[in-house]
């Protein structure tokens, strides 16, 4: 069966972090991190007024005037690299690479140099527009988590990429591979190098349509991705969160990520789909996820932000939950969001009147297998009560949210 789950690397930096900070004193783990971060600070600085730090150091052949003026101005990710220029994301940028190698310098110095070079080939930030409108739109930010770290889509198995790889073109491999780079340096471009800013993403691959793992192009492509990833954008990336995983994808995938990624293993989640949802809860709120994995954020939205106030109540198992919204104020008209995650669950609306003994109008009752928007026009005080059944043997939560406004609805005009 297959089943969701992180792979814990005992290797990884963080975990190797988190167990250096149990068993070390931490005014002296700060000293030594505060003594790399300066050592590398003036590696880097000398490096670039040298001009070697993108070419190595050469006696017979110096830099020519051009990669000079280069090397003074280059930047990585938007953040000047020559420390004497003071900016604030400077310290930010080089610690992911510190991080990465657990703070040795030397290796973070090699790292960043391999950076620097693949991306003067590669040249990721160029032409982020490049790509087809279709190919394009399958990338998108939408929320954030409860950290502040944008939410980062990124849709495979469509249409028009099979298209892509089923050609076999190398070209157009190449050309598909340059698109989740860029996916990436878009992502990029929502972040804040600075002191106590947003310095990473969360990245959330859907698979619910993706090519099969018979195609040698497609594992080819995103072994590629995973190791340019992994070597080029340390730190910038605070998970991976793959969902709607087929279970090719788990057993293809568990020998990559060995293979591959011994150090940051445990940023990759696989999620199997009916455990979307509940996963996503784990890193943001209901307010920020997508209503199609479960949530309440839709794109566009004119009724509510994510600024509007949820609620939230359990639902014991074989038992019945009930929400009550008050509509106190005739003439107006009242709009509510409702999600339960995992659905499969009884739902029922109506509205009930102050005066019991008059009237209930059912609004809808049907079985709940995605989030749920409505609203209605108050001609009366009363009350929206929503009954919720859940037959299962688990407990379920339930998310909710409505306002009230003064409009009313086109077709009272209309009958006037």
């Amino acid at each position: 069966m297959l089943e969701d789950k992180s792979i814990d690397d005992p290797s990884d930096p963080e975990t190797e972090e988190e167990e250096e900070e149990a068993e070390c004193d931490p005014v002296e783990l700060k000293k030594s991190r505060n003594k790399a971060l300066t050592e590398f600070r003036f590696r880097v600085e000398q490096a670039i007024l040298g001009h070697y730090l993108l070419v190595k150091r050469s006696k017979r052949n110096p830099p020519n005037e051009n990669i000079k003026n280069d090397e003074l101005s280059i930047k990585l990710w938007g953040v000047p690299l020559l420390p004497k220029e003071g900016h604030e994301g400077t310290d930010i940028v080089l610690m992911k690479f510190l991080k990465a190698k657990r703070y040795k310098v030397h290796e973070a110095f090699t790292l960043l140099r391999r950076t620097l070079k693949w991306r003067a080939e590669f040249r990721p930030d160029e032409n982020l527009e490049e790509l087809s409108p279709e190919i394009d739109s399958l990338w998108f930010s939408s929320g954030k988590d409860k950290e502040g770290r944008p939410l980062c889509y990124t849709m495979l198995g469509n249409e028009s990429q099979k298209k892509l790889l089923s050609a076999g073109d190398d070209q157009k491999c190449r050309d598909y591979l340059r698109w989740r780079i860029l996916s990436v340096e878009k992502a990029i471009q929502n972040l804040n190098f600075r002191p106590g800013g947003t310095d990473s993403i969360i990245q959330i691959i859907d698979l619910k349509n993706a090519t099969g793992p018979a195609k040698k192009e497609v594992r080819l492509i995103y072994n590629k991705m995973m190791t340019l990833v992994h070597d080029h954008y340390p730190g910038l990336i605070y998970k991976n969160l793959i969902i709607n995983v087929p279970s090719w994808f788990l057993a293809l995938n568990t020998l990559n990520l060995r293979l591959i990624t011994q150090k940051s293993r445990n940023k990759f989640i696989f999620v199997k789909p009916s455990k979307v949802t509940e996963t996503l809860l784990k890193y943001a709120t209901a307010e920020n996820i997508l209503v199609q994995y479960g949530g309440l954020k839709r794109e566009n939205d004119t009724e509510f932000s994510t600024d509007d106030k949820v609620l939230e109540v359990n639902i014991r198992a074989n038992a019945t939950g009930y929400i009550e919204i008050p509509t106190l104020e005739a003439g107006v008209t009242v709009t509510w969001d409702v999600t339960v995650v995992g659905y499969e669950v009884a739902y029922r609306e109506e509205f009930i009147p102050d005066d019991d003994c008059s009237y209930k109008i059912l609004l809808q009752d049907k079985k709940m297998g995605e989030s749920i928007r409505n609203s209605f026009y108050i001609r009366e005080p009363g009350k929206i009560v929503i009954t919720v059944v859940n037959g299962s043997y688990a407990k379920k939560k339930a998310f909710y949210r409505y306002k009230s406004r003064p409009i009313v609805p086109m077709f009272m005009f209309i009958n006037k």
